[in-house]
């Protein structure tokens, strides 16, 4: 029995490919160092959806649905003393749960829709409305922060959401599959995969990697704060990854993004060089303390980064990946609806057994 299903071939897809020895990932045919550099979000989700939602121009269409779903913010209004990802639930299970275009368009605009208002009423600011005329990185950036974004923000906020579009048979992913294959709509694919997400081992390291650059506080300071921590059995927020072997490629696509805004002077130089003395002492003590495990930046390190630069709190971080990762959650449950059966694995009783009769 494998317990982690390493390895366990679960479905047949065309959306993407995970080579973990090599460092490559593939959407849908194309390498995600292409896909960043070509494709907005909207491009991205119109690649994603290709024969599983019939053509439309996913721009628009998007930016009309984040309209629609704004006034559903109503909800949150009493509640917006939650944790951000149990707001963004509470107010993604209002959506309706069907499985057409239009309920696809309206998860996607809601992810940035109520993660915004919600972050807005959280500090006691009134949401602000969308405008279906910007993309929906500009969109996003200008409802949580109230400024519109310079042109290298939303490009940032835009490859950040590429970069995160799919990645293969993840935990969150997987679960969205499962509720499709019952036939359950839309929606309850996307709440089932986003409280998958939510766990700490998959989708909440961002955060702490900030938590950890706080408390190295100066570059000087990063070798032995990390030894330290090694010693101590700790983990490396934002190295390592279960699947790749070699560097996220990932990783090389965020840490330009936030070469990007650093070049606008949108991050603190010290951050970034706090950053960089980081990422350089870890590896370097994790190939010395670890030479039989490869271990290599991860897809978190720098996403820490670009979030908090953009001016999204800690908390939130889980919400902004899912407002990009809502896309591949979506054409994972079309394509598991249409030409996968029932998920229905088998297991292994290990319990006690009933005594025969006497």
């Amino acid at each position: 029995m494998n317990s982690g299903l390493d390895d366990v071939v679960a479905a047949e897809t065309v959306l993407s490919d995970v080579d973990g020895a090599l460092g490559q990932l593939v959407v849908r045919g194309v390498s995600l160092d292409e896909l960043v550099t070509s494709a907005r979000y909207e491009d991205a989700v119109g690649l994603m959806f290709g024969g599983f939602f019939s053509p439309r121009d996913w721009a628009a269409e998007i930016g009309r649905a984040r309209a629609d779903v704004y006034p559903l913010l109503h909800y949150t209004r009493s509640s917006s003393d939650l944790p951000p990802t149990d707001a963004l639930r509470a107010l993604l299970a209002r959506l309706p749960d069907a499985s057409d275009a239009d309920t696809a368009l309206k998860l996607i605009a809601a992810h940035a829709v109520f993660t915004a208002g919600t972050l807005r009423l959280r500090k006691g600011l009134a949401p602000i409305a969308p405008d279906p005329k910007l993309t929906h990185a500009a969109d996003f950036l200008r409802m949580t922060t109230g400024v519109a974004p310079t042109e290298r923000q939303s490009a940032a906020l835009d490859r950040y959401l590429v970069t995160v579009i799919d990645h293969g048979l993840n935990a969150s992913t997987f679960v969205s599959r499962i509720v499709a294959s019952t036939q359950a709509g839309l929606t309850s694919s996307v709440l089932a995969a986003f409280g998958a997400l939510k766990g700490p081992l998959h989708g909440g390291a961002p955060g702490p990697v900030l938590d950890m650059l706080d408390a190295i506080g100066e570059p000087t300071n990063a070798y032995p704060w990390l030894e330290a921590a090694l010693a101590r059995g700790e983990r490396l927020m934002g190295f390592g990854h279960r699947i790749y072997r070699v560097r996220d490629p990932r990783a090389d696509a965020l840490k330009g993004a936030v070469r990007l805004l650093a070049a606008s002077g949108a991050i603190d130089p010290m951050r970034l060089g706090l950053a960089e003395a980081v990422e350089e002492a870890a590896l370097e003590l994790l190939r010395r303390k670890k030479p039989d495990r490869p271990l290599d930046i991860n897809v978190e390190f720098y996403t820490a980064l670009l979030l908090e630069a953009l001016g999204f709190p800690r908390e939130a971080f889980t919400c902004v990946f899912a407002a990009g990762r809502v896309s591949g959650w979506i054409a994972h449950a079309r394509e598991q609806a249409l030409t996968g059966r029932l998920v229905r694995p088998k297991s292994v009783y290990v319990g006690p057994v009933p005594r025969e009769a006497a």
